[in-house]
């Protein structure tokens, strides 16, 4: 068997115009379907479809029928258990986040699962209470109910849950509506370098905000721009005021449970199941408890849903909104890795709907937005979790605790569930570590990172966001308005065309150039295009063309004086003449005009002297090659912009040639008129190497590769029939 490395193709046909293609090769005629046949089959209606709406709709419909009872309940009862024990304890610590009395936490881990269960289309996700989204939840509830004010401890308390709950209802009503307007696309604007630059920062906002219970002082809650940087102040300021019960208990908590999950990641391999940290919380809580010995009772119970505070709607609209995107954008990307794992489809748009369905109904129980936990989620699935059927056991575990052991965790120290959240922080803190990586390997999104980050912790998550997307948009634009053009060279010996800077054994053929700009072009890079395109050929087609007609009109002036005459030579003067150079009666719109030289009595050879010391820069260019194979898209300003530079250069006789361009592009071109009279259609071709061969046609004087016997063909050689010997 021949090596990959010495195989070889030869392919023999002629050189393809898109004209001479079309001509020979009859292309289908598609129908494109227009906004409105894309409304009229949105809105039709029939049996199928009705069907598939519902299973849509309502995706347990689906997978509940085809349940494997009997392979799968035990995993999902496992699972279920396992991630129950964490999501209590998630929801009692994130409650400390969302500002919220502990208590009100359960009802975060156990409302949203219920309809999810229902709606969701993610198997292994478990939904529930989110660090990020607590943290921006407990930054409206500070603004909006500050601790300053005065009031009760229990009427603080019931306005402060107030808040929370009507703003995860909104955060419900705007992904319900954006699910329904079928806009689940909008999490792509999020990229992953901008979710973990994000997500760090709220780590970082997560541990400041859980140093005063640690440390067991009392400061304020400020909110807003720099509200880290305040925080951070009164607790230097109160340090000496440091409970020292709750500061050991704390460290030890932190100790033990980071060593074992150490455990776990390094001996994960080995372990048949990873040791159940989680249990060892709750015997931990349960310690606690016992040595506290006190009996109040906690207070939780199941309570009647409520209307939303309409004024607090009305003051938390922005926050609701970028919660929404935020904890859609987590949750979506958290399925989508599990989903591909286990090779089934999540639908972005139902994920939209099942979210905002489970916030809305949370929010009227007295519970606080919802999205998913790294953690929680991947003990589901490593613990064997299946459907979601785990999810619901897992709302069993929270609704035993409501019901009947909630008034248990009345004496649990803040400090254990601060503890506890801090150090379930160590996955999120350490994407610091991408920092570097990035700079080496791609600095643009290095900046993305960092400016969502540093603007995160300082501004807050949610002005931090829409900075962080305003510098992720502003480096998209940067790259297409400023791509990395390329002036190409042929390889010897082949048809292949490279960058000419990379390569050491390239040609590039006398007269021509090639030049590619890998990026649509549109009205905000088409005058980078033209300065890198007059870049790579060295001259201005513009100011060559008004030099050639000043000097033409000098020429004719002369002519028409009888001062310069025709003979065998040539032009020659009769007499020494100095010219004017007064250009008061030139008019600049006819310096524009193609150079007209049919009523001259001789041809111009613009590369010559000229007589009368009349001074046209030369230039030795006859063709430019343009590759427009990566070239997806042009806008009209687009277009306008590259007729005018495609006639600056043919009125100087520098012939263009355009190769790789799309089909949808060129049907364009004709819908808006292109072509005429100076720019023909015939000069786009299918390959630069057909251009290239064209080219030789037609300049069969200038300098060919040396493509014969010293020189070993490539792996993929074109043999043309009229090919010039090549």
């Amino acid at each position: 068997m021949i090596p990959p490395k010495y195989r070889q193709l030869t392919v023999s046909r002629p050189i393809y115009s898109e004209d001479l293609f079309k001509e020979e090769y009859e292309k289908v005629q598609r129908h494109h379907k227009t906004m409105l046949d894309h409304l009229k089959a949105y809105f039709s209606c029939s049996k199928q479809k009705a069907k598939s709406v519902a299973l849509t709709l309502l995706p347990i419909a689906s997978w509940l029928p085809a349940y494997r009872f009997k392979e799968w309940i035990v995993q999902d009862m496992i699972s279920g258990v396992s991630t129950g024990l964490v999501s209590v304890l998630q929801g009692l610590g994130f409650a400390l986040l969302a500002s919220v009395p502990a208590g009100y936490g359960l009802y975060a881990a156990f409302y949203p699962i219920l309809i999810y269960f229902f709606f969701g289309t993610s198997k292994h996700i478990s939904v529930g209470p989110f660090p990020v989204l607590s943290l921006m939840v407990g930054a409206v509830v500070n603004n909006l109910v500050p601790t300053s004010i005065n009031a009760t401890d229990v009427t603080l308390n019931e306005r402060r849950v107030t808040v929370a709950s009507s703003v995860t209802f909104l955060v419900g009503i705007f992904q319900l509506g954006l699910g329904i307007l079928q806009v689940g696309f909008i999490v792509i604007y999020l990229s992953q370098t901008l979710v973990s630059g994000f997500t760090c920062a709220a780590a970082v906002n997560v541990l400041i905000s859980q140093l005063k219970f640690i440390l067991g002082i009392s400061i304020d809650s400020p909110s807003g721009p720099l509200s880290n940087i305040w925080v951070l102040r009164d607790i230097f300021t109160q340090l000496h005021k440091t409970n020292i019960a709750d500061l050991v208990t704390s460290i030890i908590i932190m100790i033990v449970v980071f060593v074992v999950k150490e455990l776990n990641d390094r001996y994960k391999a080995k372990l048949p199941v990873p040791i159940p940290i989680e249990i060892g919380h709750s015997i931990c809580l349960c310690g606690n408890i016992l040595i506290s010995n006190v009996s109040s009772s906690f207070g939780i119970r199941y309570q009647a849903p409520v209307a939303p505070d309409f004024e607090v709607l009305k003051n938390s609209v922005m926050d609701a909104f970028s919660m929404a995107i935020v904890g859609f954008a987590i949750a979506f990307s958290v399925a989508k890795v599990y989903s591909i794992k286990h090779d089934y489809v999540i639908d972005g748009n139902q994920e939209l709907i099942a979210f905002g369905l489970s916030n809305m109904f949370c929010g009227s129980f007295k519970g606080f937005a919802a999205s998913t936990s790294l953690s929680r989620s991947a003990v589901q699935e490593s613990t064997g979790g299946k459907t979601q059927l785990a999810g619901l056991i897992s709302a069993l575990m929270s609704m035993i605790v409501i019901l009947w052991i909630g008034f248990l965790l009345y004496p649990l120290q803040k400090s254990v569930l601060a503890s506890l959240i801090v150090i379930n922080l160590k996955g999120m803190l350490m994407q610091l570590r991408e920092v570097p990586y990035l700079y080496r390997k791609d600095k643009p999104d290095c900046v993305v990172w960092i400016v969502s980050f540093i603007a995160s912790v300082l501004l807050g998550l949610d002005i931090g966001l829409a900075v962080a997307l305003g510098i992720e948009l502003i480096t998209v634009l940067f790259r297409t308005q400023y791509p990395r053009c390329e002036v190409l060279a042929n390889i010897e010996g082949t048809e292949i065309y490279k960058d000419k800077k990379d390569y050491a054994c390239v040609f590039e053929q006398e007269g021509v150039k090639i030049f590619r700009c890998p990026s649509p072009i549109f009205f905000a890079n088409i005058d980078f295009f033209r300065e890198k395109l007059t870049a790579a050929v060295g001259f201005n087609p513009l100011r060559i063309l008004r030099k050639r007609n000043k000097a033409l009109r000098k020429l004719k002036k002369l002519l028409k004086k009888g001062e310069l005459q025709v003979t065998s030579r040539g032009l020659v003067l009769a007499n020494a003449v100095v010219l004017s150079e007064s250009e008061d009666d030139l008019n600049p719109e006819e310096l524009d005009k193609p150079v007209n030289c049919k009523d001259f009595p001789v041809e111009i050879n613009w590369n010559d002297d000229l007589p009368a010391n009349i001074q046209v820069p030369r230039i030795y260019l006859h063709s430019i090659v343009l590759d427009f194979s990566s070239v997806s898209f042009l806008d009209i300003s687009a277009l306008k912009g590259l007729k005018a530079l495609f006639k600056e250069f043919i009125r100087i006789d520098v012939n263009i040639y355009v190769t790789g361009c799309d089909s949808y592009i060129i049907e364009k071109l004709e819908q808006c008129s292109f072509f005429d009279n100076e720019i023909k259609s015939s000069i786009f071709f299918l390959t630069i190497h057909d251009a290239m061969l064209h080219i030789q046609e037609t300049h069969p004087q200038t300098t060919r590769p040396n493509i014969g016997d010293n020189v070993k063909l490539s792996p993929y050689n074109y043999l043309f029939n009229n090919a010039i010997g090549l």
